[in-house]
């Protein structure tokens, strides 16, 4: 790295100088152990394998229409069958088989129910933001319990979705990521969430009808360990009716920590989704801590595999930078981001830099305003695009990283399984990554 002038005033082209780095300021990950650690030296520890779960029963949005047809074949149907349930689930938004009144009744009592089995019950909902963001929490066919945030904009109406329950990806700063990883779900336990919140928005819950346009994979979870899961609720959103509910590809977003098999594998899908990665950290220095799966990928080889999404696609990256203070908002870590990306060509990236939404007990805050623009304002002077993200839901749990239930704590004083920040000493440790843990999976 370049060593950056501290010299106060103005560079060569009368732009403000960067200051140097000054590690005695710094604020670092390891600074705070992570919750329930039993000593110092402790470790988040990745995982990509969750305790052996029982499978969701088989549901119609697990499969494409000619799975469909076959599978009502096997029932004992004939296979336009098929087609007049998806039509209604995909098209009119209907999980109901009673609502299917095209279906003769003995066929909306037995096949069609065993179609649109019931995945996903809400179990709380949370209203914030004078009505404009609803969290809602689901409660899955085992017991599990999983989040979504559905949320209005004066343009938009976007659902963040989770892939996950909880995440293997250990990131200290993220609530879900303390949580460690209870299982994936399912494609259709995936879809459901989303059919879920189209039907809220017809229905008039933001006050008035409105139209769900948008859908992020930033809920709880890492979608590109799902990978198989994903790559189906894609064609899914994507999909025109009855194969899906003919979503824009364009007003799709799946967000990764780093998986560089999982990118290059969401590339050659060829569906132009648009790829946001949160980066935080540009030097392997402070992301190694910060984000462990950077002890397998590296910062430049994560930022040459999301310039070849975008070469492939044509869709321009998101890079997210949750702003905390002095520990990655300063100014030579702003030169130094700018640097990286514009090494790479100009153009392919948008920062979305976004104030830290702190975790309970975390020593972390956001950045001040003042340190907040001036990381902005060095981006935009080296060219690179950059907008503060909107930070929506936080006073109910449900902004960017602050996705973990509460269910946690009160299942676990009831007697059940044992999911409680209390407990997490069990999920740290210092252990190297290996290899066979870094597979995605299929």
């Amino acid at each position: 790295m370049k060593a950056l002038s501290n010299v106060r005033g103005r560079d060569a082209r009368g732009r403000k100088a960067v200051p140097t780095r000054d590690r005695a300021s710094e604020v670092r990950p390891t600074d705070q152990a992570p919750e329930g650690a039993t000593t110092p030296d402790a470790r988040p520890k990745i995982s990509f394998t969750a305790k052996r779960r029982g499978k969701p029963p088989a549901h119609l949005a697990d499969f494409d229409v000619e799975k469909r047809r076959e599978w009502a074949k096997g029932l004992g149907l004939p296979a336009f069958r098929a087609s007049q349930v998806s039509k209604h689930y995909f098209d009119r938004d209907t999980a109901d088989p009673t609502l299917m009144t095209d279906l003769p009744k003995a066929i909306q009592e037995g096949a069609a129910t065993e179609m649109l089995p019931d995945l996903i019950t809400e179990a709380s909902r949370q209203v914030a933001d004078g009505g404009d963001t609803i969290k809602q929490l689901w409660r899955l066919y085992d017991g599990v319990m999983v989040e979504s945030v559905l949320m209005k904009y004066p343009k938009r109406t976007t659902l963040c979705v989770s892939s996950q329950a909880g995440c293997g990806m250990a990131c200290p700063f993220c609530a879900t990521g303390q949580m460690g990883l209870t299982r994936n779900l399912s494609a259709a336990e995936i879809v459901e969430q989303v059919r879920e919140a189209r039907s809220e928005c017809a229905d008039g819950t933001f006050r008035e009808p409105t139209h769900l346009s948008n859908v992020v994979f930033m809920g709880m979870g890492e979608p590109l360990a799902n990978f198989g899961a994903l790559k189906q609720v894609l064609h899914r959103l994507i999909d025109d009716a009855p194969e899906g509910f003919g979503m824009s590809a364009r007003n799709i977003t799946v967000s990764t920590v780093g998986l560089v098999p999982g990118i290059n594998k969401l590339a050659d899908l060829g569906l132009p989704v648009t790829l946001a990665v949160s980066l935080h950290a540009p030097d392997d220095d402070l992301r190694d801590e910060l984000i462990p799966i950077n002890s397998r990928y590296k910062v430049g080889e994560l930022l040459d595999a999301a310039r070849a999404y975008f070469v492939k696609t044509g869709r321009r990256v998101s890079i997210e930078y949750a702003l905390i203070h002095n520990m990655n908002d300063q100014p030579w870590r702003a030169k130094l981001l700018a640097d990286e990306l514009n090494k790479r060509g100009h153009g392919w990236a948008h920062v979305n830099p976004i104030p830290l939404n702190p975790t309970p007990g975390t020593i972390w805050t956001a950045s001040t305003p003042e340190a907040q623009e001036e990381f902005v304002r060095i981006l935009r002077n080296e060219g690179i695009r950059a907008t503060v993200r909107d930070t929506r839901g936080a006073d109910i749990d449900g902004a960017c990283g602050q996705l973990a239930t509460n269910w946690a704590k009160r299942d676990n004083a009831s007697g059940g399984e044992d999911r409680s920040f209390a407990s997490l000493g069990a999920k740290f440790g210092v252990s190297p990554l290996k290899t066979e843990e870094l597979r995605t999976n299929e």
